[in-house]
């Protein structure tokens, strides 16, 4: 317990970082940085602690978060005293910056903050930038063995793109923030291999026609090594409960080398992130400094996720009477699975959709994949970016999908309760920020 006078302090730091810097995720493009000179400047200022422990960067437009948990989970599993740098967060800033799944120490942020603000103001830094710098610090003073680094936005411009890695990972492409990275695959594969560093090994998770070559040439220009994970991982779905999937493994020349192996996330989507973590986990073999790989190690991380790492938000269950899901998929590609996921959930009488969105989304693309079935209740995530429901429900009733609705994301939720029986399903999603309120 803090005492009072440094949980004051702590609330004005903390106001001070959200609120009066600015933060993509409220203010979207005014808040957007297209180039790193900031993120240099601040890490110099620091001392350059990015350079002091190996890093795994991750990026991609979906499954980088599941991945960067998982194989933040597996190293700990390993005994190995594990940094994991991820965003947004959902109700705790500190969630974005976590060791073994602890969050980053409320005085530490205090402390950092007061003591590099004279030197980071006039630099103009805005608040993703500002927290990549302390994240990098943070590592450093409490001696990390190794940090797992999610890329926020992009890649190639993304203000975590000043670490050189033991690997880059690249999950997969598909379409979101196009107004920064690109209207076509290509563009955006080509702002995601901008963290493909020199002579340093890169995984891409899922093979895709209008991606490969992108890959392949800027892999070949910097001399890394490549490998696709689609290419030396053959993934099946054994079963799948409401928390948790079981998969058979199989490599390239269609031996069965993890039989059985259970993930504590629902979903047959990802059998794609698992591909993309056991491919990494090969290339680290060789890079990991005093790191011998253990499968029985592995299994019990990957099949008690949440507990070694904190993850939320992704497949989150918060009931189960009746069964309520919360996801965070936001975009096409991300959605798609989603709602596949969704088709396969058994013995629920009625489907419940609390969606919501931000305001610089494509909305044509995400509401086609959502059900006509449903009934849906409109709500604006509670955020400067967050879209009218008003709006929200004009576009839905454009692609035949009917509700009312709400004043608020809760309200939202309360009204589809009311309106459940035990054995239906509700599902909460749309926009990071809807289910960051209600979990």
């Amino acid at each position: 317990m803090i005492p009072v006078s440094a949980k004051s302090k702590y609330a004005e730091i903390l106001n001070y970082l959200t609120e009066q810097l600015p933060m993509f995720q409220k203010q979207g493009a005014s808040a957007y940085k297209k180039d790193l000179s900031n993120t240099l400047a601040l890490c110099q200022i620091v001392g350059n602690p990015e350079r002091t422990f190996p890093t795994i960067h991750v990026a991609g437009t979906n499954g980088k978060g599941s991945t960067s948990h998982m194989l933040a989970a597996v190293l700990q599993a390993h005994g190995l005293r594990v940094g994991l740098y991820t965003s947004p967060h959902y109700k705790d800033f500190r969630e974005r910056i976590k060791i073994n799944g602890n969050f980053i120490a409320k005085k530490f942020i205090a402390t950092f903050v007061e003591k590099y603000k004279p030197e980071f103001e006039p630099i103009q830094a805005s608040f993703f930038e500002w927290t990549v710098a302390m994240a990098f610090d943070y590592f450093r003073h409490e001696k990390v063995d190794v940090a797992v680094i999610e890329v926020g936005m992009g890649g190639r411009l993304d203000s975590t793109n000043v670490i050189t890695p033991l690997v880059s990972v690249i999950t997969n492409i598909s379409f979101d923030h196009t107004q920064f990275l690109g209207d076509t695959l290509e563009k955006i594969a080509f702002e995601k291999a901008g963290i493909i560093k020199n002579a340093v090994p890169a995984v891409i998770g899922e093979e895709q026609p209008e991606t490969t070559a992108v890959f392949e040439n800027a892999a070949k220009e910097k001399n890394a090594p490549l490998f696709f994970a689609s290419r030396n991982f053959q993934i099946q779905k054994i079963s799948r409960d409401a928390d948790s999937t079981i998969f058979d493994v199989f490599d390239k020349a269609g031996k069965n080398i993890y039989k059985s192996l259970k993930i504590s996330l629902s979903g047959d989507y990802q059998a794609k992130n698992l591909g993309t973590v056991l491919q990494t986990l090969e290339v680290l073999k060789n890079r990991l400094p005093g790191w011998n790989f253990d499968e029985n190690k592995m299994r019990i991380a990957l099949a008690d996720i949440q507990r070694y790492t904190k993850m939320m938000g992704r497949w989150q269950i918060i009931s189960k009477n009746p069964l309520i899901i919360c996801d965070s998929a936001h975009n096409e590609g991300g959605l798609s699975l989603a709602m596949e996921q969704l088709k396969l959930q058994r013995g629920t009488k009625k489907l419940h959709m609390v969606v919501g969105a931000v305001n610089d989304k494509d909305l044509s693309k995400m509401l086609a994949l959502m059900p006509a079935t449903a009934t849906y209740y409109f709500c604006k995530p509670d955020i400067p970016r967050g879209l009218e429901t008003t709006e929200m429900q004009k576009f839905a009733k454009a692609f035949g999908l009917h509700g009312k609705t709400y004043t608020s994301v809760k309200n939202a939720l309360r009204a589809a309760k009311r309106n459940s029986g035990p054995d239906d399903l509700i599902y909460v999603g749309g926009s990071t920020f809807v289910v960051a309120e209600v979990i």
